[in-house]
């Protein structure tokens, strides 16, 4: 199994040097990627994080061998063409090393602050993907849709590669656009409870397969308290055993959302994993 980290996004204010040294202690501790929430902003309490696709920039840029990518980008923040291009050069940037999580946005208070539509989210999405996955592909794409459009596009200089596409939902109908054309799928801990159990029956519920399928796990160091505990957190002690659950359950990577997110508690959670000869 694959293991990653999501680094912060609003637990607390984090300055690039703090964001860098954390990235780069998942990168020296072993872990196999590392994850940047796409948001805006917050209400209740207000907060908001950094923008994501200036930070994918700047971690491609500053590592050298984890896999990157946004957990997951909203197709609603910017026109399709433009987050294809974005993508293809952050990928350039990275050596190679992007997976493009895609999903159509759910937080309704950023995009009335941000004057970005809300309605009809799914069926944006469907015309944003298709422009973007055609374009990664290298296509020459046209589309006039009804929220987007696209006349003859192409990305220039073409991409190194076929980026990887990771679908960010549990909706059939968000499920049966993107899964026929992604290389991967991630749910939040919340939608599968944060057990094996869970995640076994989101499967069953949702039917994905031939995939990679990634599952976000909560884990709490030292009591935590950046988090609200939506669920029961994953203890230290307990990852390696909750991690082989979770592959036993069909979990081919898992996610690591770290309760609080430090250098410091990322270096413990790779010894522990480490001591446990990692998982899977």
């Amino acid at each position: 199994m694959r293991v990653g980290i999501q680094l912060p996004e609003v637990e607390r204010d984090v300055r690039w040097p703090e964001y860098l040294g954390i990235a780069r202690a998942a990168e020296e501790s072993g872990f196999d990627s590392i994850w940047v929430g796409d948001h805006l902003l917050y209400r209740g309490p207000e907060r908001g994080p950094w923008e994501a696709w200036t930070l994918l920039a700047a971690l491609a840029a500053a590592t050298e061998r984890v896999t990157i990518g946004p957990l997951v980008a909203c197709t609603a923040f910017h026109p399709p063409g433009l987050i294809a291009k974005m993508a293809a050069t952050i990928d350039e940037v990275s050596g190679g090393r992007l997976v493009l999580g895609l999903g159509a946005g759910w937080n309704v208070d950023e995009f009335g602050a941000f004057g970005l539509p809300y309605d009809r989210r799914v069926s944006r999405f469907e015309e944003a993907f298709a422009i973007v996955r055609g374009l990664l592909a290298s296509e020459r794409v046209t589309l006039a849709g009804e929220h987007f459009r696209a006349d003859d596009a192409v990305l220039l200089p073409p991409p190194a590669r076929r980026i990887p596409l990771m679908i960010g939902s549990n909706g059939p109908r968000m499920l049966s656009i993107a899964l026929p054309h992604v290389d991967a799928w991630n749910t939040w801990y919340v939608d599968y409870g944060n057990t094996a159990e869970g995640f076994a029956a989101l499967l069953e519920r949702t039917g994905v397969r031939g995939v990679v399928r990634s599952a976000c796990v909560l884990v709490r160091i030292d009591g935590g308290g950046e988090r609200a505990a939506d669920v029961a957190p994953v203890e230290p002690a307990r990852l390696p055993a909750a991690l082989s659950e979770l592959a036993d359950a069909g979990a081919d990577e898992a996610i690591l959302v770290v309760d609080p997110i430090t250098e410091r508690s990322v270096r413990e959670l790779g010894d522990i994993l480490d001591k446990s000869d990692r998982v899977g």
